[in-house]
């Protein structure tokens, strides 16, 4: 199984989308400063994920959710 994930940092009040077979390793991967894009946010919060059978189906998700641009759409996955 694949998730594709949605990070909150409250530190710059910024979103972060990613996709991973394994969350919780990657989670903390995330708020232990080993990832150069996050390591400004940490501490980040998982606020959403999605479960695939792939992983071309989470990266295309991912990719989807990148896409529209908007924090206005994820916010509102994020509270559906």
């Amino acid at each position: 199984m694949y998730t594709v994930y949605i990070l909150y940092s409250i530190s710059t009040n910024r979103y972060y989308v990613g996709h991973t077979q394994y969350l919780d390793n990657r989670l903390q991967r995330h708020n232990a400063g080993r990832s150069k894009y996050t390591k400004a946010g940490i501490p980040w919060k998982l606020m959403y994920k999605e479960t695939f059978e792939t992983k071309s189906e989470a990266y295309k998700r991912e990719c989807y959710i990148k896409a529209q641009k908007s924090r206005r759409f994820i916010e509102k996955l994020i509270n559906e």
